[in-house]
């Protein structure tokens, strides 16, 4: 598959709203997107040490790379354009101050955001955007 794909913590409010962003500013449908509790995530993701359980990051596959945390958010930005890759320089940063900050919103989404109690369902239009 060469379209990009994000997965995303499908029952995490905070996930569902960056998905639903993204939709918004990807008119030309260029992101799929899949749950990291979803078959597709599973088979993706065996065997590179991502929590299979508590799900605290965005995945971002890109041209057979697979990223995460806030390289994934700020690779995602640079593909959506439309001045969100303006964001893209912050990837200079050491990535360890730019995950201080995302493990600390990872940590408290929860609580901060709310959690429902299973994956969203895509509608019937953006059903063709989602992978599983």
């Amino acid at each position: 598959m060469d379209q990009p794909v994000i997965l995303f913590d499908g029952v995490c409010n905070l996930c569902n709203g960056f998905v639903q962003f993204i939709i918004k500013q990807d008119p030309l449908g260029k992101f799929k997107f899949a749950s990291l509790q979803s078959a597709y995530a599973k088979k993706k993701l065996d065997g590179i040490g991502i929590n299979k359980t508590n799900f605290d990051t965005v995945v971002f596959l890109s041209e057979g790379r697979i990223y995460t945390k806030s390289t994934a958010a700020l690779k995602i930005a640079k593909h959506l354009g439309n001045g969100w890759a303006l964001t893209y320089p912050l990837i200079f940063l050491p990535q360890f101050l730019r995950d201080s900050l995302y493990n600390l919103i990872a940590r408290n989404r929860y609580k901060w955001f709310g959690k429902q109690e299973s994956c969203m369902l895509p509608s019937p239009e953006l059903k063709n955007r989602f992978l599983e």
